[in-house]
């Protein structure tokens, strides 16, 4: 039987690959920073949060490998290039490759080691929530890049066959 830690990385690279496919959509830089009235996050933002999130929580908190979050920088930080943020999210990608396949299934029922925004839940709870707030950043860099663009094609950002790839 594959571990729930197997499935949860799949559904993790998945999305943090249709992040690459959204910048890499925008036609240029300036556009991965460029936000519209009532949005507060650009694509780029969107993308450095949701990297700064999984070294943290996954690659630090439960995996051991150092890294000092900055978490304002995140939202802050508006001039990184679509290069930069490609080694970011391959930099990610790294991290989960080598912290989840480490990671015995017995943590999932005890209570994750760090409270995060005053809650206090159980490992496999957080993992899930991880999981769809990458997920929800995804959709809204999706639709940023279309309003912005005019474009009205997608990128195919959460494609099955990328969880059945990597099982």
């Amino acid at each position: 039987m594959e571990s729930v830690f197997t499935h949860i990385e799949a559904l993790l690279v998945r999305d943090l690959g249709g992040m690459k496919r959204e910048i890499e959509a925008y036609p240029d830089d300036a556009q991965i920073w460029a936000v519209v009235p009532g949005i507060a996050n650009p694509a780029g933002t969107l993308a450095i949060h949701g990297c700064g999130n999984l070294k943290h929580y996954i690659g630090f908190v439960l995996g051991g490998v150092p890294y000092t979050r900055d978490r304002a920088n995140e939202f802050a930080n508006r001039t990184m290039t679509r290069n930069e943020i490609y080694r970011e999210i391959e930099s990610t990608i790294s991290v989960l490759e080598m912290v989840l396949p480490q990671l015995d299934e017995s943590v999932l029922g005890t209570t994750y080691p760090e409270a995060v925004g005053g809650f206090q839940l159980n490992t496999q709870q957080f993992l899930m929530h991880l999981c769809s707030h990458l997920s929800l950043h995804l959709g809204q860099m999706g639709y940023l890049r279309r309003f912005l663009s005019g474009a009205n094609q997608s990128t195919s950002p959460a494609l099955l066959a990328e969880i059945a790839e990597n099982k």
